[in-house]
């Protein structure tokens, strides 16, 4: 396995100049470096394992060759063939949508056989063909239609009286340590089995080898996992991000106060790859058995650059543990994972209700069985966000929920940190306002809970874990458990019954289930590369400069690109938009965008004249560990405008999103639509 490691990077090395960027990729895209990974047979998605099993040279050597063409096929395919020698100047000259749309299917015919994705989404999520949604990450478990079902109260078909109505369920704050919950958590109401299984099912983790703990949110996943691994003893955390995300944040912050090394990987300018060179260093450097935690997505959920699985082995080789990071995957890429080859210590997922509508939920810890003795009890642990899953009271309940699988949503008794929420998310669907911290929001968790023997033993676990030292701290949070238990011997008797026989259908699963990777696959490839070219093909008319309206940033068109994109919109003058008015005049034309903040980049000396015009700073005030003074950090990366693509998005979405982006052509657009607003009697946006 090692050999084969070294080879594969000796390689990546020698394709990418050693340490230095070479600009040729750039031309026409990074395509024209080899990459070496290898694709599936399907050419669905890359999975460079398959050259660890393959027998035989030869056999290799062929299907290497075979995916090599195809991809420079579909490359050569895309820029020759989409609006061959034109440019736009301006939103007028675009052509119409069944033109585009003629012209796009005559490029990828293959979109056409996804049809059944496109039927799914016009039975079962009507409510998007007024709005765009591109704007969640994460995996989708209920349908628009099956929420919004009315056949609860149908009395000429009434339901199985097993079948669990619409909102399906709601969440439960535990007060549990990570560590016991796994441990004794394993009791759990049929509803939160139900889901569970439904869930590790649909990501082909075995139960058997994995145990699955259900968090408030992703940040709390995060924050949670980091409070409890012992970074005394361990005390490295890699990181390897191309943007600023408030999750990791939250687990780097809690990492540092209990003693960890924090560094992260750097990303070579202008492609936006892991610096290879530098990422290899830290992983290798200083070999010891036990380094900490690797924390690694597999793809960016802001460029859609995707990453070799191999880094995940190279770091289990040296020493490290691994975190895997699923919430930015579409909803089957872990179909060619290989679980069993990789096996990651900890995968972290992420979970909302209904894709475009509701965009609360929760988030997945997935603890590797044989890694949970490693684990430590901690008292800030209990207080972050472990939940139970429970059904709903009551329909009205679906609009109280405040669990949104990116937001910092934490319970009353959650002292230690401040609600935060990822700076690159927004939500098409309604986000809370405000999450109850007084005693009437308080009543309603507690009202929710059923008694279950789980609570009873996480409860007896977390007070033989205690020491003398953390009784005090304790108290509190004993004394909310135990109103907790008072509340829901109250609804014991209405609920342990039914609770029994509950089932549950997740008709988004099914649905991400009955369409397969390979079609998902090639559905969002086409759309995406697509999408690209036409951004790049708007441009600001009369500019001396030739300036484009559109810079993309990381990776462009590219056979195995993510269905995300990274963009900023530039005036005449050849100045950034700012990201935020963006999305704000997008969100006036029905389309969800998100906004993010790139870093960790890495020039070499020939890109270091552009180093000063490219980044800019970001300021912001954290609290130190010592004496809480506050102290400014000052970051330096790149805001951009972030589009992410899901298996329900159709070409007339990203057709919209081309069309409003276009309109920045005309150069009085922003000030037309500021005096438009105004008009309206509405609140000026500010520039």
């Amino acid at each position: 396995m090692l050999f084969f490691i070294h080879k594969y990077f000796r390689r990546l090395m020698k394709a990418t100049g050693g340490d230095k960027e070479s600009n040729k990729h750039e031309q026409g895209g990074e395509n024209k470096i080899e990459e070496p990974s290898e694709a599936c047979a399907t050419g669905c998605c890359s999975i460079p394992l398959l050259n660890l099993v393959e027998s035989g040279n030869t056999k290799r050597q062929r299907r290497a060759t075979t995916t090599r063409i195809s991809r420079l096929n579909f490359v050569k395919l895309t820029t020759d063939s989409i609006f061959p020698n034109t440019n736009f100047v301006n939103d007028e000259s675009l052509p119409a949508f069944p033109d585009a749309f003629s012209s796009f299917i005559t490029v990828y015919p293959q979109y056409g056989e996804t049809q059944q994705a496109d039927h799914i989404r016009n039975s079962e999520y009507y409510h998007l063909s007024s709005h765009v949604c591109l704007d969640y990450t994460g995996f989708s478990l209920f349908s628009h239609t099956q929420m919004h079902s009315s056949v609860a109260s149908s009395s000429s078909n009434p339901p199985p009286s097993t079948l669990l109505q619409p909102p399906v369920f709601s969440i439960s704050y535990q007060s549990a340590s990570l560590k016991s919950q796994v441990q004794y958590g394993n009791q759990d109401t049929a509803l939160e089995s139900s889901i569970r299984k439904r869930i590790m099912h649909f990501l082909n983790i075995l139960d058997d080898e994995y145990s699955m703990v259900c968090t408030a949110n992703r940040s709390t996943a995060f924050r949670l996992l980091a409070e409890s691994y012992p970074f005394h003893a361990n005390k490295g955390l890699l990181c390897v991000y191309d943007y600023e995300s408030e999750a990791v944040t939250a687990m780097i912050e809690s990492a540092q106060k209990r003693g960890a090394k924090v560094t992260s990987a750097s990303f070579s300018w202008p492609s936006l790859r892991i610096h290879s060179g530098s990422l290899m260093e830290k992983l290798s450097k200083r070999k010891k058995k036990k380094r900490g935690l690797f924390v690694f997505p597999l793809q960016s959920r802001i460029t859609g650059a995707r990453y070799p699985y191999l880094w995940m082995t190279v770091a289990k080789e040296n020493g490290w543990q691994v975190v895997l990071d699923a919430c930015a995957l579409g909803p089957k890429d872990l179909d060619t994972l290989g679980l069993s080859l990789i096996q990651p210590d900890f995968i972290i997922c992420s979970f909302f209700k209904v894709f475009g509508e509701n965009p609360s939920g929760f988030a997945g810890l997935f603890i590797k069985k044989s890694s949970i003795a490693m684990l430590e009890p901690s008292t800030i642990a209990r207080s972050i966000g472990i939940v139970s899953i429970i059904p709903a009271r009551r329909l009205s309940q679906q609009t109280d929920d405040y669990s949104g699988t990116d937001l910092d949503a934490h319970s009353s008794r959650n002292q230690f940190e401040e609600d935060d929420i990822e700076t690159i998310s927004s939500f098409s669907g309604p986000i809370p306002t405000q999450i109850c911290n007084g005693s009437a929001g308080a009543d309603d968790v507690f009202g929710e809970s059923a008694v279950t023997e789980k609570q009873k033993q996480v409860k007896k676990s977390n007070q033989g874990e205690s020491s003398k030292a953390q009784d005090e701290k304790e108290e509190t949070s004993s004394s909310i458990v135990e109103l907790e238990l008072d509340h829901s011997m109250q609804a014991e008797e209405t609920t342990s019954g039914a609770d029994k026989s509950m089932e549950i259908v997740c008709r988004g699963l099914d649905h991400a289930d009955s369409l397969g990777l390979q079609l998902i696959s090639s559905r969002l490839r086409c759309i995406t590369n697509w999408l690209v070219v036409a951004l790049k093909k708007l441009r600001h008319p009369h500019s001396e400069s030739g300036h484009s309206l559109v810079k993309i940033y990381g990776p462009r068109i590219k056979f195995d690109r993510g269905p995300a994109l990274a963009f900023n919109v530039f005036d005449w003058k050849g100045e950034k938009i700012k990201p935020a008015l963006v999305q704000k005049l997008a969100d006036r034309s029905n389309i969800s965008l998100s906004c993010g903040f790139l870093n960790n980049i890495w020039f070499a000396d020939k890109y270091e004249a552009e180093k000063d015009k490219v980044l800019e700073r970001r300021s912001s005030c954290e609290i130190t560990i010592a004496g809480n003074k506050k102290k400014e950090n000052v970051n330096m990366g790149i805001s951009v405008v972030n589009a992410s693509l899901s298996f329900l998005t159709n070409f007339q979405d990203a057709y919209r999103l081309w069309t409003f982006v276009a309109k920045f052509l005309d150069a009085d657009f922003v000030e037309k639509e500021r005096w438009r607003y105004m008009t309206l009697n509405q609140k000026m946006i500010e520039i």
